[in-house]
This record gives C-alpha cells, sequence and structure tokens, in this order.
C-alpha cells in the first residue's frame, strides 16, 4: 500500500506551484504599486504646505515645488525621481483658489497627472498584470490653506 502513495506529494506540490507564484507575483505587484502612490501622495502633499507658505503664483516658487514633488529636494538633484518614472513635466502648475467672505479662504493645490506605474511582471503564467505594460493612476492632488 505505501509503494502506490510514493511521490503523490511532490505531484501535488507540481500541480500548485504556478497558482501559489501567481499570488505570490500578484501581492508583489500590488505591494509594490500601493508603495509607488504612497510615495507620490506624500510628495503631492509636501509640495502643497510649500506652496501654502509662498506668494501665489511666484514662478520660483513653483519651480522649487515642481522639483520637491519630483525630486523630494528643491534644486531637482541628484537628477532621480522620488518614484520610477515620475518626470517634472506630470506635475502641472498649482492653482490657487480664493472662496468664501468674511473670512476668505486661499488654498493651493498641486496635482500629479498621468502617472504610470511599472510592474516588475508583465505577466506570469499568462496572467497579464497590466494590459500593455502599465497601470495608470489617476490624478493624485493635495490641497492645502495658503497663508499668504
Amino acid at each position: 500500500m505505501k509503494r502506490t502513495q510514493k511521490g503523490v506529494a511532490l505531484v501535488e506540490f507540481a500541480l500548485i506551484l504556478p497558482l501559489l507564484l501567481l499570488l505570490s507575483f500578484i501581492t508583489t505587484e500590488f505591494g509594490r504599486a500601493l508603495y509607488q502612490y504612497d510615495i507620490l501622495t506624500k510628495a503631492v502633499r509636501d509640495g502643497a504646505r510649500y506652496l501654502s507658505t509662498q506668494i501665489p503664483a511666484d514662478p520660483a516658487a513653483i519651480s522649487r515645488a515642481r522639483n520637491l514633488v519630483v525630486y523630494g529636494n528643491f534644486t531637482g538633484t541628484p537628477d532621480t525621481p522620488l518614484a520610477i518614472g515620475l518626470a517634472p513635466s506630470q506635475v502641472p502648475d498649482p492653482t490657487w483658489q480664493t472662496s468664501g467672505t468674511a473670512p476668505t479662504i486661499n488654498t493651493v493645490t498641486v496635482r500629479i497627472s498621468g502617472y504610470q506605474f511599472q510592474p516588475l511582471f508583465a505577466s506570469a503564467f499568462g496572467f497579464t498584470f497590466a494590459p500593455g505594460g502599465f497601470i495608470t493612476f489617476p490624478d493624485i492632488t493635495a490641497t492645502m490653506r495658503s497663508f499668504l
């Protein structure tokens, strides 16, 4: 009786291994996507926080804020973006808005548009993670009250 069971565990493992690997890849890519999204969210928040203390529509402040969002510093050096594939062109000019009366509230909004997350694995075992190889995030924005 024991001879007929020999090797069954290995066969079962071989049958279930592709599913386990697929689940591992999906979990890894989902975690990386959330991590990238968190980095971008914090970056636009930092840019909005910086601009909330600056004179509205100051070109130098806008440039520094864009560098802060993309590179994490005001100068843009080193030229390594915070998120893979993030470019200054994906950070449009911020918008300032005034609303309300007595008191008037001024706000500034910073946005990242069109960021595309690139998974490490485009597909595994015939399952495609991202059609076209990229996952496009929706616009990521942060709005803060401007103090000037």
